[in-house]
C-alpha cells in the first residue's frame, strides 16, 4: 500500500506555529535567495517572523530533517552545503539501486498503485506550472519513494528514501534548469512502463532519468555572497 504519496495531504491540517518559518526558509533556499552555507541565526529569524526562538528552533529542526539545513553544536544552523563529490556519489548510488526498484515495481504494481502515481503526477505538474519550485522538488522526491513502496522491498525503500532526501537538497541548491526537478515526460514514461509490467523498460527509463537529472545540476565551484537575512526573506 502506498503511503508516501499521501503525505502532501497533511498541508490541509492546521499548520504548526513554525510552519511559516519553515516554508519561508525552504522557499528561499530552493529559489537560491539563501546560498549554501548561509548562517541562520535564531535571534534574527525570531525578529523577522515575530516569533520566539523556540518556534524558530523547531522550524530549523524540520529543515535539518529534510536535509536543507545542518545544525552544528555551539555554532547554530546553516543552509546545507553538499560537496560536488557528495552530489555525484548520491546519484551514482541511486543509479545502482533505483533501476532495480523500478523493475520490481513493474512486477508488483496493481491498478490502484498506478492510479495513485498518476494523481500524484498531476500535483507535481501543477506545482511546476504555478512556479512552486520547492513543492515540485518535494513532490518529485515522493514520486520516487512511491515507486520503491510499490516494489515492496523494505531495504531498498529505506535506501531510496534516504538517497532521495539527499537528492532533493542537491537539486534545490544546484539545479541549472527548472526541469531538473523531474521532467514531465520522464515520470509519465516510468508510470507507463510500470503499468505495462515491463521490468526491463522501467529499469532503463529510470537509469536514463537519473543520468538526465545529474546533467541538469551545476556542480561547478563558485563563491556566492548573500545579503542580510532580513532583506532576503522580506523581499
Amino acid at each position: 500500500m502506498l503511503t508516501v504519496l499521501k503525505e502532501e495531504d497533511r498541508d490541509d491540517k492546521p499548520a504548526a506555529r513554525w510552519s511559516p518559518i519553515y516554508y519561508g526558509l525552504r522557499d528561499a533556499i530552493v529559489s537560491h535567495r539563501l546560498a549554501p552555507g548561509t548562517k541562520l541565526p535564531e535571534d534574527e529569524l525570531a525578529s523577522i517572523y515575530s516569533v520566539s526562538r523556540t518556534v524558530v528552533r523547531a522550524a530549523l529542526q524540520a529543515l535539518a530533517h529534510d536535509r536543507l539545513a545542518r545544525l552544528e553544536p555551539n555554532r547554530g544552523a546553516f543552509v546545507a552545503q553538499p560537496s560536488k563529490i557528495e552530489a555525484r556519489e548520491v546519484f551514482e548510488a541511486r543509479a545502482l539501486i533505483e533501476p532495480k526498484v523500478a523493475a520490481l515495481a513493474a512486477k508488483a504494481a496493481v491498478p490502484s498503485d498506478i492510479a495513485q502515481l498518476r494523481a500524484h503526477l498531476e500535483k507535481e505538474h501543477e506545482a511546476l506550472h504555478d512556479g512552486r519550485d520547492s513543492d515540485a522538488i518535494m513532490l518529485s522526491a515522493r514520486f520516487h519513494v512511491g515507486i520503491a513502496e510499490i516494489a515492496a522491498h523494505s531495504v531498498f525503500t529505506n535506501f531510496v528514501r534516504d538517497l532521495v532526501s539527499h537528492s532533493s537538497l542537491i537539486i534545490a541548491l544546484y539545479w541549472k534548469r527548472r526541469d531538473a526537478t523531474c521532467e514531465k515526460h520522464a515520470h509519465h514514461a516510468l508510470v507507463d512502463a510500470i503499468e505495462a509490467g515491463d521490468s526491463a523498460d522501467a529499469a532503463a527509463l529510470m537509469n536514463s532519468h537519473l543520468v538526465d537529472l545529474l546533467s541538469g545540476l551545476d556542480l561547478t565551484d563558485k563563491v556566492e555572497k548573500s545579503d542580510s537575512l532580513t532583506h532576503l526573506l522580506r523581499a
